[in-house]
């Protein structure tokens, strides 16, 4: 079985983490098909939105530990190419002219929270569970985590979050900003697909245009963003 399952429903392309005996740990299989299929959808006209979810009970434990120690055995500069590989896919993410949502089924930890970070908009699960967890394992972020989530709830919360590693559920992350909206575990994949065929149905012209103004907002001026609209 695929570490990454693919499918497109009206529009919706689904993409599912397919590790769930390793909490969806993200192996080099998942990280190489989700490079590959941001370019594939990136000009296809068959999908309109995007949707990334976990099998199982977890979105995304982060990092595959097993890899993390083979790489840091080979020393500090393989695991530096492989940190710049893995952070070519949440930029993807972010340039992407599809929007992409999170459909967070349960815990979303490191290089896991950080993806749901780089969703457009991130749906969760009543059980669905956040935390940074990199100091936890001597790392100080990857996935640009610490960009996504101090535009998302500020300055001093975030390092609060990344300083002191806790938990985070789901509707504390509604409270915080780290969600759009939680729902009840069973009703999590019809409210998002039904959010997804909602942005699907939209002119996608404008929705990448959307979608790139508002990421120039975070980073560039007004009389930039102006120039943009």
């Amino acid at each position: 079985m695929a570490d990454l399952m693919e499918s497109i429903e009206d529009g919706v392309a689904v993409l599912t983490l397919n590790r769930p005996q390793a909490l969806n740990a993200l192996s080099m299989d998942i990280r190489n098909g989700l490079i590959r299929a941001m370019a594939r959808y990136a000009d296809d006209s068959n999908v309109r939105c995007i949707v990334i979810t976990g099998a199982g009970r977890a979105f995304s434990s982060g990092g595959d530990v097993k890899g993390m120690g083979e790489r840091a055995a080979r020393g500090y500069e393989s695991r530096a190419r492989g940190i710049q590989f893995s952070n070519t896919i949440p930029m993807a993410m972010r340039k992407h002219p599809k929007v992409i949502i999170g459909m967070i089924n349960g815990v979303a930890a490191g290089a896991g929270m950080s993806m749901s970070l780089a969703c457009d908009l991130r749906i969760a699960g009543k059980s669905a569970r956040f935390t940074t967890a990199f100091l936890k394992i001597g790392l100080s972020g990857d996935w640009g985590g610490t960009w996504t989530l101090t535009r998302l709830v500020g300055t001093a919360k975030a390092r609060e979050l990344f300083l002191l590693p806790d938990m985070v559920g789901a509707d504390e992350a509604l409270k915080l900003g780290i969600v759009n909206r939680v729902v009840e575990d069973a009703d999590l994949r019809t409210a998002t697909m039904e959010i997804a065929r909602r942005i699907a149905d939209m002119p996608q012209v404008a929705v990448a245009a959307i979608k790139r103004n508002l990421f120039a907002a975070e980073t560039e001026s007004f009389a930039t963003v102006l120039d943009h609209e």
